[in-house]
Order: structure tokens, then sequence, then C-alpha cells
């Protein structure tokens, strides 16, 4: 009889869940108030992270900014400033290291407070073949694409989950669902933190922690200068995204509780047929997308950003 009942629930919660994310298409949910909320952002020194902490700001949140670049951050907070922002704070982080991770928090959480918002941001890319990328900067892929993830979570969720109020948000990429060359390292520290981020998601419900949220984004390449020489194949399918596009999907996400994003929309296309077809056709549709070459005109950032 259990059994019958819990199946029963089970396929009618099912189609619930079906119906209203397809209601959802059509009729975008109603965006929460982050005004008085505290936004922390790492790599918030340019690119994607400065652009979310100037948005964040113009929407009423306290923003904390983190970056290993101080005149970086400097130029986010001026921006920020410009755009009508009341409560901005900045701090230098080396988000490889985790001992600064830490130390950095406790400031933060003495001098500001509890963080609500937490957006893992700060990224980099070696863009070699796997052979030819030494062993140090491989290590530095994984500090700071996962494993900066893992101490933020440790040092900002314990206020979170005793506040039953939160958002945690993962700047993945593309590049965590499905393979790509010459980016290797890139890739699997994207794998991870995916699944480090969907992992924790799924310990708040357990804990029925609901009121913790998460958001895990998914971008192609993004006009930023971190994939600088990056060309698409077909740009009218599957452009090279604006920033400015790019963080104004963040934002509506993350108000609207959304828990996967993938940007450009044809990604949700491509992941789908990844989850079923043959890997040779799977291939096939990589050539045809021109992923295999896309990273052979990468210049990336200049060493002195």
């Amino acid at each position: 009889m259990n059994f019958f009942l819990e199946t029963l629930k089970v396929i009618v919660l099912f189609v619930y869940y079906l119906l209203e994310s397809l209601v959802f298409l059509v009729v975008p949910a109603r965006k929460k108030n982050v005004s008085g909320e505290t936004v922390l952002i790492t790599g918030a020194g340019s690119g994607i992270g400065r652009l979310l902490g100037v948005k964040f700001a113009s929407l009423g949140a306290t923003v904390v900014l983190w970056d290993i670049n101080q005149e970086g951050l400097n130029d986010t907070v001026r921006l920020a400033r410009k755009n009508g922002a009341g409560r901005v704070h900045s701090y230098i982080c080396d988000c490889s290291k985790r001992q600064d991770v830490y130390r950095v928090a406790d400031q933060v959480k003495k001098e500001v407070g509890d963080v609500s918002i937490l957006i893992n941001n700060a990224g980099v890319v070696i863009g070699k073949r796997f052979l030819d990328s030494p062993d140090s900067l491989v290590e530095k892929t994984m500090a700071v694409n996962t494993m900066a993830h893992f101490w933020t979570y440790k040092a900002f969720v314990p206020a979170m989950v005793a506040a039953n109020h939160g958002h945690l948000v993962s700047i993945a990429s593309c590049a965590g669902l499905c393979g790509a060359n010459q980016v290797s390292d890139y890739c699997a520290s994207k794998f991870a933190a995916i699944g480090f981020a969907e992992s924790i998601d799924m310990e708040m419900r357990a804990l029925k922690k609901t009121g913790v949220k998460t958001t895990i984004v998914c971008p192609f390449a993004i006009n930023t200068g971190m994939f600088d020489g990056v060309k698409s194949k077909w740009p009218r399918v599957l452009p090279v995204l604006d920033p400015e596009y790019v963080a104004e999907r963040i934002i509506s996400a993350v108000r609207q509780n959304q828990e996967m994003l993938f940007i450009p929309r044809i990604i949700y296309v491509l992941y789908f047929f990844k989850s079923f077809l043959p890997v040779k056709a799977t291939v096939l549709l990589s050539e045809y997308f021109g992923s295999l070459d896309i990273m052979s005109t990468f210049k990336g950032r200049p060493k002195k950003e």
C-alpha cells in the first residue's frame, strides 16, 4: 500500500512540476526583492563579476567585492557608486588559497555581517592542450574554479542554514556539461563546480532548508577578455555572448530562484541530445558547432590583467 501511495504521489507531483515549468516559460516567475541582501561576488574586479556587482548594488543590495586585483576592484567600486550604490565593500582575496578565503571571510563577517547571496564567479583558464599545460597552472585552475567554492561555502553557508535564508550562485560554464578540446583542466573544474553545487542543493533539501536557494549558471564563451580570440563557427546560432546580456540573465535567474541557467538557450537542446545520443553522433555535432577547434584562436587576457 505504501508503495502504491508513494508512487502515485510522485506521478502527480512529477506532472505538476512539468506543467509548472511550462507555465513559467510563458509567464515568468515573480522576481524577489534583493534590497537589503548582502551579496558577495568573487572575481568582481572585471568582467561578469564587475557587472553583477554594479547591478546588484543598483537594486539596493549591500555588495561585497572580492578580487586579487586592487585596481580592478577600485574601478568596480567607482562604477557601483556612480550607479547609485550606497553600500559597497571591497577586499583583496586570493581565492586559490584556502586560508586567505577564510581570513577575508572572517573580516567580512565582522565588518559587514552575514552574507545572504554568495556568487562564486572567479575563474581562470589556460587554453592549452593537456600535455602542454604546466602542472602549476592546472593546480591553479582547480584551486580557483573548484576548490574556492568549497571554502566560501564553508565560510558563509552556516549562517544561511541557521537563518534558513540565502542563495548560492555558481558561475560555471557549458564546458562543465561537455568536454572540449584544449580545455581539459577547465572542463574538469567546471564539471566539479556543477556537481558540488548540485550536491549542496540536495543537502539543503534533505535538511529542509528550503529558504537556501541554488542557481547554477552555464554560459557559452563570454566577451569579457577571459576567452579573447575565441570565435564561434556559427555566431547566429551559438554566439560569443555579450557580458551585459549575461549579467542581466543571471540577475533575473537569481531573483526568480531559477535552479539552472544555460546561455544561450540552444545549450538546453544540445545538452538534451548529449544525454541519449551515441558518442559518435555527439562528436559529429561537436564538430559541426566547431567545439573541436574553438580554442585554436584562443589568446586570453593580457597578463597584466
